[in-house]
């Protein structure tokens, strides 16, 4: 018969309720990320979402977007299903417009994974922090 040990957990590293913080975003398998990065790796879709994220929660219209952009209104639309498939952009309609934003949560969550481990098995970051502790 084996015997069963009752202990309290000790209190979690600082690193790791950092690590928890990235977890609650949402977590991500390798599959995501690369997927998310390659979205990113193409010039125009990185503008592309670079624009919406100071855009900020309201967002821009594909012709907004193909305006200040100057390129034609179906390339943006392949590189918007691009970025919607990555999970790093939302789409939603409003009467008969469409309106795209940035999934800040994904965008996190993908500067989360790519940080996490940067200072020798430490997270760089404490969240709210303005640089790297390392």
């Amino acid at each position: 018969m084996k015997s069963q040990r009752a202990y309290a957990p000790a209190e979690p590293p600082q690193w790791l309720a950092f690590h928890q913080h990235f977890e609650y975003i949402g977590i991500m398998e390798d599959k995501d990320i690369i997927r998310a990065l390659a979205a990113l790796a193409h010039e125009l879709r990185l503008r592309v979402f670079r624009m919406l994220v100071v855009a900020g929660p309201t967002g821009l219209t594909p012709g907004a977007m193909a305006e200040q952009l100057d390129v034609p209104n179906a390339t943006l639309s392949f590189h918007l299903k691009e970025l919607m498939h990555a999970g790093l952009v939302t789409q939603e309609r409003d009467g008969r417009s469409l309106i795209y934003r940035a999934a800040y949560d994904q965008m996190n969550a993908v500067l989360g994974f790519l940080t996490e481990n940067c200072c020798q098995g430490q997270p760089c970051l404490e969240p709210g922090a303005a640089s790297c502790k390392c």
